[in-house]
């Protein structure tokens, strides 16, 4: 595989791309863009043979109706713009990777956000909390793909 893409799908989630050697390639934060946008940020990375990894969604305790519906929904979008472009994906839920990478948050964003500015230093000041569970998605993605 040459590309990773991690894609956390809440309102305020977002995409992430690493390469094979876990440079990042770029980013995009899903609170700041329309779905044309996340569409056309996806679409090249298929032709360079990107795999992605979509973190599965559940419903979870004291989580409300209408965000768990939007939550859904944007799960449920991302999974048919990669069907709709032919782009390979997998789903992983937040535990696993999470585990993988030693950083369980127990609903405290700082934790994936700091764990993920240690493993891309270079984007320390770039990392939101928009970007880092995708970053972490996608690095691991390309980890499971070295073993």
């Amino acid at each position: 595989m040459n590309y990773f893409i991690g894609l956390d799908p809440g309102k305020k989630g977002g995409a992430a791309v690493l390469s094979a050697k876990g440079r990042v390639e770029g980013y995009l934060s899903f609170f700041t863009s329309t779905e044309h946008e996340i569409g056309m940020f996806l679409r090249p990375w298929k032709e360079k043979g990107a795999i992605a990894m979509l973190e599965k969604v559940h419903s979870m305790p004291k989580q409300g109706v209408r965000s768990m519906f939007t939550f859904g929904q944007g799960y449920g979008f991302l999974r048919g713009v990669m069907v709709g472009i032919d782009l390979k994906f997998y789903e992983v839920r937040s535990q696993v990777w999470m585990k993988k990478l030693n950083c369980f948050t127990g609903g405290q964003k700082h934790i994936t956000r700091e764990k993920a500015q240690q493993l891309f230093p270079e984007m320390k000041k770039d990392i939101t909390d928009s970007i880092a569970d995708a970053l972490l998605i996608a690095e691991y993605g390309r980890s499971f793909w070295e073993e």
